[in-house]
């Protein structure tokens, strides 16, 4: 039986520079490189920071990946790179990267969605995603709930998505406020452990009987947060910021797994994925336990290294192409900083995205 090619998978959509090595479903190696600490003190990704770091990143994070896999660069049997959605000076590095190494050693491009990366991420650790399955995506800005079959052929049906701020962002913002340091997911996690996740009622957004069932919306929280903050600091008293970090990821995973559990049963769906750089939340990954559990739903969530962004999702969804005999890319490909997530493959043409 011939074997699948080696696919190189490079991702760089933000501030990680990622590149992963997979075939037939099996991750091979990966390598990531971080800007995050040279955004730190700015409290958020500055795109030009983060493409000037892509930059001298891209290469050694390839070799990396390479020596982690034990694999050589004639190896590679096919390139596959986030074409969108994302920075745009930061995307534009990875593809170029991706075009060199395609062109060089004569083998087949694929532009990849970045968040069908995330959803592929999950294949790596369990195996092949049961069609159908319930995906919930919760990033830094994307959440959004997804019903998917054939990842590599069929569209994905978005049941709901974020109104406003994504989940990932209402930590971000509000951990400014209560003092804590960039990245906030991270952060409120670990100050939560020593709070009361019932100290602070904050609401639990488009909850209601006549609310759009699977649309989620964190502006409101991120504000009622920051006022709860304000008013301790306006009467001098110090902040709990323990007890407000708990009841803040309480209410963000609340939200997200009430919704999530409540479209596999609508839907007779069997089996929920959560990825994405939130569902590395102990509290998210707790609770959406439970309430499957109660369920009786399947729960399924990549290890911690593949939630959040990295090369080795964008070789699994290139792997997954590669298999199903799709057309790979044509030589005008570009990106698409804004892309709905429609397919696994994210072919734009460079003239329609200059229009």
């Amino acid at each position: 039986m011939v074997r699948s090619p080696v696919v190189l998978g490079i991702e760089s959509s933000c501030d990680e520079t990622g590149a992963g090595l997979v075939r037939d479903g099996k991750l091979l190696g990966h390598a990531v490189a971080s800007s995050m600490d040279e955004h730190a003190r700015f409290g958020g990704v500055v795109p030009e920071i983060a493409a000037r770091a892509h930059v001298h990143a891209a290469a050694p994070v390839v070799r990396a990946a390479l020596a982690d896999a034990g694999l050589a660069m004639g190896d590679i049997g096919a390139v596959a790179v986030t074409t969108g959605p994302g920075l745009s000076g930061a995307l534009q590095v990875g593809l170029a990267a991706a075009k060199g190494l395609a062109y060089a050693l004569d083998v087949p491009l694929y532009g990849v969605h970045h968040l069908a990366g995330h959803v592929a991420a999950d294949t790596l650790e369990h195996g092949p995603l049961p069609d159908p399955c319930m995906v919930l995506i919760v990033s830094g800005g994307h959440t959004s709930l997804l019903l998917v079959r054939d990842l590599a052929r069929d569209p994905i049906v978005h049941l709901g998505d974020t109104l406003d701020d994504a989940a990932g962002e209402c930590f971000d913002k509000v951990a400014r406020v209560f003092g804590l340091p960039y990245p906030g997911g991270p952060a409120v996690d670990r100050a939560a452990r020593e709070g009361d996740p019932r100290a602070v009622p904050f609401p639990r957004p488009l909850t209601g009987p006549r609310d759009d069932r699977y649309a989620f919306s964190f502006s409101g929280l991120k504000t009622a947060a920051a006022r709860w903050a304000e008013q301790h600091r306006t009467a001098g008293r110090p902040l709990p910021v323990a007890d407000g970090a708990a009841s803040l990821q309480e209410a963000v995973a609340d939200v997200l797994t009430r919704k999530a559990v409540a479209a596999c049963v609508e839907h007779g769906v069997g089996t929920l994925v959560v990825v994405g750089g939130v569902a590395a939340n102990s509290r998210v990954r707790a609770l959406a336990q439970e309430r499957c559990a109660a369920a009786g739903v399947e729960l399924r969530v990549p290890p911690l290294r593949l939630c959040t962004d990295n090369g080795a999702m964008i070789a699994a969804v290139g792997d997954l192409l590669v298999r199903a005999g799709a057309q790979p890319a044509p030589l005008d490909i570009s990106i698409d900083p804004s892309a709905p997530l429609e397919y696994a493959t994210l072919h734009p043409a460079g003239r329609r995205s200059a229009a």
